[in-house]
């Protein structure tokens, strides 16, 4: 019932939410983080260095996307471009994520390996996902259409989460080992993504962008450059992703991270997959809560409210002590993990030229994936350091805090403003 009110482009659009937050999930989040620590762990690894290392390639795999996102995003602005990129990105990712299942338990260097090139994948097609936006709705739908998205993904995600504890929990039925039922889990996901694909592969078109020229890589440089210079009349792009760049360095390190430290504190794999399940249960209500008030109040001042969230998640890191005070950060987070994102992306959709949504997508991915290098380094960092998995969630609120000053300089925006009025 909740879909009746989209088109058939806003309803398939939305539908990849649910595709790729099942890999968000399951591979970044939940199972492969734990699983990688047991197959270290099991090679003699500390637990403090096998949660280093897995912050370390987050942030290389990271690394890799930002440097490129700029070149993918302004030749995706082609016509014709966008849709063919982001097909084999997600199939890059898919076929990487399969290839998790058959990385034997003794080789912890290769499950690295491999989680890499799936985790590039997976941000490619996301970067030409996003700037998708642009094309299926208008202004004033964009918080609704992008709230919405992220909440069915949430909804989509858990519902295979529930799949997959089962499989590991029960190992198989007791058909298989639960290192087995673990690995199968990886496949399962990388199916849930393709067959959730499909009506965005069908039904979503490319409705905005420049005209293809003979030379597409000489060319994007060209723009790129051209962009870089004339930026200055996008004022309102700028500021905001600063502020971008800070904030959701923070949230995406909690949530690459979480499953890490949730081990480190003593949480069982059980209770960790289950409070991993709740928090997407309650993200998704929240979510379309977050789409609501943005509505009513204004994007701006509800992205502030989420980075005041955050904050306060930062801070009562560092009196957590029990399981029970794992139950409730992770609460906290679901509350407004899917609301900042959603409205994020909105807002910025609202803020940029339309035909030329993809190469500005492509800053927006260099801003927000080149900040994520520094919020895994600095959690890491602080956790060698320190010893403690607490004080490396409570050193990411400079992130927060910093994000915060950026976004009030930015304007409160109407849906009916174009982007020159807006940056004007």
């Amino acid at each position: 019932m909740i879909l009746l009110r989209f088109t058939k482009e806003e309803k398939s659009w939305m539908l990849y939410d649910c595709a790729n937050s099942a890999y968000s999930l399951i591979i970044v989040t939940a199972v492969l983080p734990v699983y990688f620590k047991y197959v270290a762990g099991n090679a003699g690894i500390s637990e403090q260095d096998t949660t280093a290392y897995w912050g370390y390639v987050s942030s290389f795999s990271t690394l890799i996307i930002s440097i490129l996102a700029p070149i993918f995003g302004t030749m995706g602005d082609y016509m014709g471009n966008k849709k063919k990129y982001f097909t084999w990105s997600f199939l890059i990712g898919a076929v990487m994520t399969v290839g998790l299942t058959f990385v034997p338990t003794s080789q912890w260097q290769w499950l690295l390996v491999i989680y890499t090139l799936s985790h590039f994948g997976y941000q490619a097609a996301n970067l030409f996902y996003d700037a998708f936006i642009t094309d299926i709705t208008q202004n004033n739908r964009n918080d609704m259409v992008s709230s919405y998205g992220f909440g069915i993904g949430y909804i989509g995600s858990a519902s295979l989460f529930i799949v997959v504890m089962i499989l590991i929990v029960t190992s198989g039925f007791n058909l298989v080992s639960s290192t087995t039922a673990i690995r199968i889990s990886f496949s399962l996901t990388a199916v849930w993504w393709i067959i959730f694909s499909l009506p965005f592969l069908k039904n979503v078109h490319q409705n905005f962008g420049v005209q293809p020229v003979p030379n597409p890589v000489k060319e994007s440089i060209h723009r790129i450059f051209k962009t870089m210079k004339k930026i200055r009349h996008y004022k309102q792009v700028v500021i905001f992703m600063i502020a971008y760049f800070f904030f959701i360095d923070g949230v995406d390190t909690i949530i690459t991270m979480s499953t890490a430290f949730g081990v480190d504190m003593g949480v069982s794999t059980n209770s960790l997959l289950l409070i991993l399940l709740v928090l997407n249960v309650v993200a998704f209500p929240c979510t379309i809560v977050y789409g609501k008030m943005a509505r009513k109040f204004g994007t701006k001042k509800v992205l502030l409210f989420a980075i005041f969230v955050y904050t306060m998640i930062c801070i009562y890191a560092i009196f957590m002590k029990t399981v029970l005070d794992f139950w409730i950060l992770g609460i906290l987070v679901g509350s407004s993990q899917g609301g900042i994102q959603a409205l994020s992306r909105s807002y910025f959709a609202r803020i940029i030229p339309k035909n030329q949504a993809n190469e500005f997508f492509g800053f927006y991915n260099i801003f927000g994936k080149f900040s994520a290098v520094i919020g895994p380094l600095l959690f890491s960092i602080t956790t060698q350091l320190t010893g403690h998995s607490q004080l490396g969630i409570a050193s990411l609120v400079v992130l927060f805090i910093l994000g915060a000053i950026f976004l009030l300089r930015t304007k409160e925006i109407n849906s009916n403003e174009t982007d020159m009025e807006i940056n004007g």
